[in-house]
């Protein structure tokens, strides 16, 4: 058996959608503000995201910034 997790994926003011999860061809919709058990692979999944988007919004920062000193 798979090791199972118990997430909740909180709800937020810019998205209250539920979020889909794919993993080798297994699907999953999860519903936001509801605690659910998931494989571990899931929750890392969703971890990889959270470090992705960070990621992503820290690069835009960074760009903004560059730009902001260059017209100074």
């Amino acid at each position: 058996g798979e090791k199972l997790v118990t997430i909740k994926i909180p709800k937020s003011r810019d998205d209250d959608g539920d979020v889909f999860v794919s993993v080798n061809d297994r699907t999953w919709l999860i519903q936001r503000g509801v605690s659910v058990e998931v494989p571990e692979c899931v929750l890392e999944v969703l971890q990889a995201r959270e470090e992705c988007i960070d990621a992503a919004i820290s690069y835009e920062q960074e760009q903004q910034n560059r730009s902001k000193n260059k017209t100074e």
